[in-house]
């Protein structure tokens, strides 16, 4: 497959997060439902599956605050998988809960899931068979830039009932070495479990996008831009990051008040401390996107205005309302990673409000940026109609943080719904399917639609609530919905709109 970050290939693909898929576990995971997921695409034509971040997801269950930048989702680890190896045997699915269908109920599949892992762990502790567990020495030493770290800081906030390492004991919050090494030497056999936990998750995924990318299909992966505070990489990396001697937040990230939000979003990330960062010519940066385009063949990266400009708030601040913008890394950032990573398969997540030095930052790298339909819909100047697009962009119906297309047609403004039925040239009726062809059809290389779009759901299957804590990231696909019929309807939009995966 050519690369679909430059002119002229058009492609199509489809937002679905693992978490999402069918299952009998409760959530969605990386076994045969995801490799049924995959079919589905071949047979509908298109080329590319994005998903959101993949790492171990924390309070509100939000893929975007992870407790490392480099670790996968335990959760996402299939038990079906588990079986085939041996890890796993059918009694140990016996006591299985009765879980919904329809949504991911995080409390009692996170129990569910690590009581799972545990047995698989025992198992293979009790009986390593030779061929796997040099498979996970391997592992540990290939990944041990991180995955030291993370398992170790995983052990310690398991065994201090998972509080944040900024309420860790000093001695361990400071990383003093004494502490640590005794405290390593205590919880070695947590440490293992963690990282056999990794390694579960490494090997299902791969062999999942291998599959995938046999079958033509390219992975869209999606970094943030900003880390968690809890995580390993800000406790291991502290001069790296707005944290005080102590360990505590100094600055956090967040975007100031706008039409939308009159106190802006106060988003509590740490920082980055850029000229730290520079002075090693940006290799934490260079070695999180290589660790993330071992995972995923292109990658969005989420709030990539930052990189021209951020927004600096004070810690403590209950508000994001008084900050300052802070010329950010620029050119330099990139020109750094280009010196490994070549070409730069980088998605701009460019939206809100964006000034003229990102678009120039992004042009000059070549990145595409992103388009969405569903902001369209004020008059026929908006930079967000089909008419304007240019052919080197990513367009959307919606992603994963807009309602359904369905659900904002039907909340809209009298004066939006009028013009997007004279724009769609539509009555109405089947609003997702029309922005569908809207997008399809454009001259934008991708275009993109949200599993939920391609169902023509409401705004009961929406996904995510930006700035708001609890019940989000829960929906999921119910069996059978992704059936030979929606994949035949797709594969003829994609041929007639000349969007057709190639063989």
């Amino acid at each position: 497959m050519n690369n679909i970050m430059t002119p002229p290939n058009r492609c199509s693909g489809i937002i679905l997060h693992p978490t999402s898929l069918p299952g009998p576990d409760g959530i969605g995971d990386l076994g045969p439902e995801a490799y049924r997921w995959v079919d589905f695409l071949n047979q509908a034509g298109c080329s590319i599956w994005q998903v959101l971040p993949l790492g171990p997801t924390g309070y509100g269950d939000s893929p975007y605050q992870c407790f490392s930048a480099f670790a996968g989702n335990p959760y996402l680890i299939s038990p079906a998988l588990l079986l085939d190896t041996g890890l796993l045997n059918a009694s140990d699915l016996e006591d299985r809960p009765s879980f919904p269908l329809n949504s991911v109920d995080y409390g009692p599949v996170i129990a569910w899931k690590l009581k799972l892992l545990d047995q698989a762990f025992e198992r293979f502790t009790r009986r390593p068979r030779k061929r796997m567990a040099e498979s996970f020495a391997q592992f540990r030493s290939e990944q041990k830039r991180w995955l030291d770290d993370f398992a170790l800081f995983m052990a310690i906030k398991q065994s201090l009932g998972g509080i944040a390492w900024g309420e860790w004991p000093e001695p361990v919050r400071m990383r003093e070495a004494t502490a640590v090494s005794k405290i390593r030497k205590l919880l070695m056999q947590d440490i293992h479990r963690h990282a056999f936990r990794q390694y579960l998750f490494h090997v299902q995924w791969n062999n999942l996008k291998s599959y995938a990318n046999r079958s033509g299909i390219r992975i869209m992966g999606d970094m943030p831009l900003y880390i968690a505070y809890d995580s390993s990489d800000c406790w291991s990396h502290r001069d790296l990051f707005t944290v005080d001697k102590k360990g505590q937040l100094t600055l956090v990230a967040g975007v100031p008040p706008d039409y939308f939000s009159p106190t802006g979003q106060l988003w509590g990330n740490p920082l980055y401390r850029w000229q730290v960062h520079a002075q090693t010519d940006y290799a934490w940066w260079t070695q999180r996107t290589r660790s993330a385009l071992s995972l995923f063949d292109y990658v969005r990266i989420d709030h990539f205005r930052g990189f021209a400009a951020y927004w600096e708030v004070k810690a403590g601040a209950k508000t994001a309302e008084h900050g300052r913008w802070v010329k950010g890394p620029g050119a330099r950032f990139f020109k750094a990673l280009g010196k490994t990573i070549k070409p730069l398969p980088i998605i701009a997540e460019d939206l809100g409000v964006i000034t003229p030095d990102v678009v120039t930052l992004r042009e000059a790298f070549e990145l595409p940026g992103m388009k969405i339909l569903q902001f369209a819909f004020s008059g026929p100047d908006n930079a967000f109609l089909p008419i304007h697009y240019p052919t080197h962009c990513v367009a959307y119906t919606g992603t994963h943080d807009n309602d359904t297309s369905l659900g904002w047609y039907q909340a809209a403004p009298p004066t939006e719904q009028d013009f997007c039925r004279r724009y769609l040239a539509s009555p109405g009726e089947n609003i997702a399917w029309d922005f569908i062809r809207a997008v399809w059809s454009s001259v934008a290389n991708i275009a993109m639609a949200p599993m939920q779009d391609i169902l023509g759901l409401d705004t009961n299957a929406r996904m995510n609530y930006p700035s708001t804590q609890g019940g989000n990231w829960s929906w999921r696909l119910l069996p059978g919905s992704a059936s030979i019929e929606l994949a035949e309807s797709l594969y003829e939009m994609n041929l007639v709109y000349d969007r057709l995966k190639e063989s």
